[in-house]
Order: structure tokens, then sequence, then C-alpha cells
């Protein structure tokens, strides 16, 4: 890019110029892209800063913890509960939410996250990054509740997801397309590095735990066994598979160059409507690859128009490149 444009700056300009926030939505933004940066500094320091392996606890979906994943959820909490921009916060992490305290200002903004996405890479420098997901308080009380939370993703004010890898990276959409922006170390500071990024509608790539393909429905395995046929096969060309395991680093990928993401309902939980949660990863993700031009659907119907009935609520997700998204959910209304 020919000039260097700041994360505040770009928010003040969306602000400002386009009007797509509000000042205290901009300093929300700016108070968890810094939160994100501790996180990048704890992440980088590994074994040296004893942050690796098992904290030996659980999570409130019975997951066993990392050290980083209770370090980046403490992060995001002191970080955010005292500036007055939030009326409460809910984490992967955690079971309940977590209100603002009596002695600060409450704002009328809800923080969603998943503070660690990716923890089972954490040991081995693989990718992993933290999702977010911004809502307005929609009732005028003090009081704030698990209720206030259970809103679908299309009304969200903006989401984003920050990769610690190569790079550090913060994706951000405020509702006016995706813009990617890099934390420059020697400066401290996020630089806007791409401005309207936007999803191939075609690719040749594909996401998936190619371990579970014994417990995929039919429509699943359909599509997959077309790609995997290559040339010789329907859809007549090649395809490559990737899977890194951190939702953040497969998204990223997609955001940058295109292909399709899947983590389906499989046989193993058959109650379960999927595995990844509504709330802290499938609503911001969606939301961001919707605004870069491209698709996600729980197979059926689009994510975001999904009404969450519970605070961990789980969901089937088929996102990324808008014409492998529509096949792939075309499979599951002709088997259903």
């Amino acid at each position: 890019m020919s000039r260097k444009i700041s994360l505040t700056q770009y928010l003040v300009e969306q602000q400002r110029e386009h009007g797509r926030i509000t000042p205290p939505l901009r300093l929300l933004i700016e108070v968890v892209a810094r939160a994100c940066k501790r996180i990048a500094i704890s992440v980088n320091k590994g074994a040296l800063g004893d942050v690796l392996g098992s904290a030996h606890t659980e999570n409130v979906q019975g997951e066993v913890q990392k050290k980083l994943d209770v370090i980046a959820n403490e992060v995001l909490i002191e970080a955010n509960v005292w500036g007055g921009h939030l009326a409460a916060m809910a984490s992967e992490e955690m079971d309940t939410i977590s209100v603002v305290p009596d002695r600060y200002p409450q704002g009328e903004f809800l923080l969603l996250f998943d503070p660690l996405d990716g923890s089972s890479n954490i040991d081995v420098n693989v990718s992993i990054g933290t999702i977010f997901s911004v809502l307005r308080k929609v009732n005028n009380n003090r009081g704030v509740s698990e209720d206030d939370f259970l809103q679908p993703g299309k009304q969200q004010a903006a989401a984003g997801y920050c990769v610690y890898g190569p790079q550090t990276t913060l994706v951000l959409t405020v509702g006016d397309g995706v813009a990617m922006f890099t934390l420059d170390r020697e400066m401290g500071s996020w630089v806007l590095t791409e401005d309207q990024v936007q999803v191939p509608a075609e690719t040749r790539e594909f996401a998936i735990n190619m371990s579970n393909m014994r417990h995929w429905a039919p429509p699943v395995k359909r599509y997959i066994d077309e790609c995997l046929a290559g040339k010789e096969g329907p859809r007549g060309k090649d395809f490559n598979m990737r899977w890194v395991a951190s939702m953040v680093a497969d998204v990223h990928r997609i955001l940058t160059r295109g292909g399709v993401f899947m983590y389906p309902w499989d046989k193993r939980e058959p109650d379960k409507p999927g595995k990844l949660r509504l709330l802290y990863e499938a609503n911001p993700m969606s939301f961001l690859v919707e605004q870069a031009g491209g698709m996600a659907t729980n197979g059926t119907q689009r994510i975001l128009d999904v009404v969450p009935g519970k605070l961990h609520e789980r969901v089937s997700v088929v996102l990324g490149s808008k014409s492998e998204v529509e096949r792939v959910t075309a499979y599951h209304r002709d088997a259903a």
C-alpha cells in the first residue's frame, strides 16, 4: 500500500466519513486489538514464558484447557471490563457471562470471544488465534443476562480475529467489507495491509478433517468424493485438501486465496447439530466471509440467520468460496 494507515485511523474514517461505527464501538475494537497484542507476546514466548502445556482444568464443554487458553481469556476480560463500552462478555472458556461490575460504567455493547482458537496446535508451534464478535445490547435496562447474547449473527456490529503466525494479523469487519492489519512489532502498531478483501468465487481447495469420513452424512461424502475424483470425476478439475485444525488459520487461508471450510455434523454425536460454537466461532467467521463476498451455511440455512437457543450452542459450518458453499448446501437440500 502506498501509505501506512493505522488501525486507529481506519476506525476513525469508518466513524467520521462512513458513519459505520460509533465512538464507543471504535474504542472497544481498539481495546480488543491491544489485548490481542498482549496475547501475541505470550504466544511468541512459548516455552520461555512457561505458557505451554495443559492448565489441568476443563472448560464448560468438558475440554481440557491449555495454559494459554486461560491466559488469553484473562487478558481479554481484564482489558475490557473497565472501559465503559461493554455491558457484559461471554467466552467459550467460561460457563456463563461475565457482567461488568457496578463500580464501572456499563456500555451499550456485548463482547463474545474464543480467546485462543486451535488449542491443539499451541504446543507444536502452528498458527492459532483469537476470534471475537460484538453485539449491541438490545434492552435498555441496567441488568444483563444470557438471553441478551442470544441474537442471530446478522445483528453483529463488528467481528474479527487475530491470527498468531509468521506475522500477527488482525482481520476485521464493521459491516463495510473486510480489512487486514499486520502488527508492526518495531512500532507496536497495527498497519492496514489489505482493504476490501474478496474471497474468490471459484476454488480448487477444500478444508475438512478427513479422518471423520466414515461418520459423515451422505451429502458431505458426496461432495468430497467428487473433489477427490479430480479431472476424471464430475467436477472436471483436481482439488487440493488443506486442514490446519485451527479455524482461524483455515479461514485466513480462505480469505487470502479462496477455498471451502467444512466442519459438518457427523454420527459420532448425532444429537449435536455440529462441533463449532455458533456465537464464538461460526457467527464472527460467517460475518467476515460474507463481507468478503463468500457464503456461510450450516448445510441448509444461512448461519447468520440462525437464532441461538443457548450460550454455548453448536452448529455445522460450511463457509468460503460462494460457488462451492452453494453446491454443498444444495446437496444437503437434495438429501432432505
